[in-house]
């Protein structure tokens, strides 16, 4: 089964991009709020993402649906338990940041529920029926800020280190830049970046 893909980006399309891995292009679904991520992605870049593989006898063609977070997947899993939601309608459905819905299952704000595509009143008050209780600690996954002019270069330089020298995965590495910038968002140089990205690794190996 798969469960991660890395490769290069050969095709957006409105609900779905081609990955090239190993001489092979696999077709992955993606959400609405994980291809609003992608938008600025140019093809021919690399990409990775986590994959949620969906094959049953009703639908024997395998579809793998893609994200960039293993607590998205976790999400996605947890909200197509929920009665007349499977994988397909909940691709179209996310349209905004499991922070937001997991808030809003949490806070039973059948309203705010209600604005995802194809949720109606009922289906809204099914999920939060289903859900609440189990969703909280999705509500710390937020879209990160995006980052100041500059901050781009160094990411990119301290990633390249991070995977080609140090064996950490890409998206981990991401992660881990990530988190760094939110605790400090004045880094302006690699060197800064490196020891945030550290001090935040030891501080997770301390706890």
């Amino acid at each position: 089964m798969i469960g991660y893909i890395e490769g290069k980006l050969l095709k957006k399309e409105d609900d779905r991009v081609l990955i090239l891995a190993n001489q092979i292009g696999y077709e992955v679904m993606v959400p609405v709020f994980v291809m609003k991520t992608l938008e600025s992605k140019p093809v021919g870049d690399q990409l990775s993402l986590y994959i949620y593989y969906q094959q049953t006898e009703r639908q024997p063609r395998p579809v793998l649906i893609g994200f960039n977070l293993e607590e998205e997947k976790e999400f996605f899993q947890q909200f197509i338990s929920v009665g007349d939601i499977g994988p397909f309608k909940a691709v179209k459905a996310l349209d905004i940041s499991i922070h937001d819905i997991a808030s809003a299952i949490e806070t039973k704000d059948v309203d705010k529920l209600k604005q995802l595509k194809g949720i109606g009143a009922r289906t809204a008050q099914k999920i939060i029926a289903a859900l609440e209780g189990k969703v909280g600690k999705f509500i710390r996954v937020q879209r990160e800020a995006p980052l100041a002019v500059g901050q781009e270069h160094i990411t990119s330089q301290v990633l390249d280190v991070l995977v080609t020298q140090l064996g950490h995965k890409p998206n981990d590495a991401r992660q881990m830049i990530a988190q760094a910038f939110k605790r400090n968002r004045s880094i302006s140089t690699p060197e800064q970046l490196f020891d945030e990205v550290y001090r935040g690794e030891r501080f997770h190996g301390n706890g």
